[in-house]
């Protein structure tokens, strides 16, 4: 049996061709390029499908933008069919695609979660919390103002907002009080 001599001058130009012949494709994870949302929605949904879950939080938002190109209430009904998609295809929870819903299409705030006590957890983080609502309520007025034209739903929100901060700041006055 005879052996295969390869000299070190071929080898250097072989290997690259070799290696670039064995590589996985890379998945194309750039934003939508159709301005038409249900086109975008599509186009999403197959990045998604393709190797670019890791991207999901981008191309959500690429999405939210597409979308204030056209804005509708219908689009609020397009964002919930196209997060039960997502949860249907494995890449959220229904859990996250509810945050994912609320966090722009709701009156009520994700960030002031209802499961701890003011006092012993609200209180010592108040500042962090109505920074992360404050941030929450930029995402609703993307999500109802400019994206479903659902005014009445932001400035409902705007509302809750303003009258959190002033409940929360009470209630830490009157928890410090009492210790």
């Amino acid at each position: 049996m005879k052996h295969l001599v390869i000299r070190p001058w071929l080898a250097t130009l072989l290997l690259p061709l070799l290696l670039a012949g064995c590589a996985t494709p890379v998945p194309m994870c750039d934003a939508p390029a159709s301005r038409n949302l249900d086109t975008a929605m599509s186009s999403v949904k197959s990045s998604l499908t393709n190797g670019c879950e890791a991207h999901y939080d981008r191309l959500f938002k690429d999405l939210l933008v597409t979308a204030e190109g056209d804005p509708k209430a219908e689009n609020k009904r397009l964002f919930s069919e196209f997060l039960l998609w997502s949860t249907d295809e494995g890449l959220l929870s229904k859990r996250q695609a509810e945050e994912y819903y609320n966090r722009y299409f709701n009156v009520k705030f994700i960030s002031l979660r209802s499961d701890y006590n003011n006092c012993s957890h609200t209180c010592p983080n108040k500042r962090k919390v109505l920074l992360d609502m404050e941030r929450e309520l930029s995402d609703k007025e993307q999500g109802l103002l400019k994206v479903s034209l659902d005014n009445d739903g932001y400035y409902r929100a705007d509302r809750l907002y303003h009258e959190v901060e002033l409940v929360l700041e009470a209630t830490c006055t009157a928890c410090s009080a009492s210790r």
